[in-house]
């Protein structure tokens, strides 16, 4: 089966999810992690991509952006690629692949769905089991929506904004959303959004996105389509006809 085009579309939020080849790990200390923001700030800033949220793990990374145009989004993430894995593989005395091939990523309902990828992506730590609150993971942008530091690569969204009238109000109001954390559905609704490439949103989301784009928005239904059955068929029809009526009536 043909592999989907990734979907990318200007002005609205992606989560994506870039992961190691073979799941190994990225990131062999914090001076590798911070050579990886520095390329991203870097790339995000000379194609137009806006960063709202990051998390980098052991062996993959998830980003919350916005491309300013179609093609932002693939031109940053190369340009970090190529810029990270020579110098990840220069300064460990390696070479060849880093990542597990191609980013992943879907495009979400921002006005429904921005919030709860943000934490969850800045949760991630937590739900490993390596710190207890998601501002004590250095490297993620946690610590910049909480008001520990401000933070050069992220550009605030105007949902988070809209969370209060001050930086206090902001902080304290997303603290309260961190600590309430994320369901079970949320999270793999997410999850499986952004790793199997689909849109996340209503419905009345997915038909104006239907309208930019002839890619698949999300996965078909298995089987054959059902039938339908004419009501205009005479009885006669009808009995000469007993499997095909069965076959229409019968659900699948």
């Amino acid at each position: 089966m043909a592999r989907l085009p990734r979907l990318s579309v200007a002005g609205q939020v992606h989560h994506i999810i870039h992961r190691g080849n073979n799941r190994q790990p990225v990131f062999a200390d914090d001076q590798d992690r911070q050579a990886f923001l520095d390329s991203l700030r870097e790339a995000s800033v000379l194609h137009g991509l806006a960063v709202h949220a990051y998390v980098l793990m052991d062996n993959h990374i998830h980003l919350l952006v916005t491309p300013r145009t179609d093609d932002s989004l693939s031109k940053a993430m190369q340009t970090l690629g190529r810029r990270y894995v020579s110098s990840y593989n220069r300064r460990h005395g390696r070479s060849g692949t880093l990542w597990e091939g191609r980013f992943r990523g879907a495009v979400i309902e921002s006005g429904r769905y921005f919030l709860t990828a943000m934490r969850y992506i800045e949760l991630n730590p937590v739900r490993a089991g390596w710190v207890n609150r998601a501002d004590d993971w250095r490297w993620s942008s946690a610590t910049h929506h909480l008001g520990g530091k401000r933070d050069p690569l992220v550009t605030d969204h105007p949902l988070y904004w809209g969370l209060g009238n001050t930086p206090f109000d902001r902080e304290a109001s997303y603290r309260a959303a961190l600590d309430q954390g994320l369901g079970e559905s949320e999270i793999r609704a997410i999850t499986e959004a952004a790793t199997k490439g689909w849109a996340l949103g209503s419905a009345e989301f997915l038909q104006s996105l239907a309208q930019m784009t002839s890619r698949p928005l999300v996965a078909r239904k298995r089987g054959r389509p059902r039938k339908i059955v004419d009501s205009n068929l005479s009885p006669k029809i009808k009995e000469e006809n007993p499997n095909d009526c069965k076959k229409e009536t019968d659900p699948f």
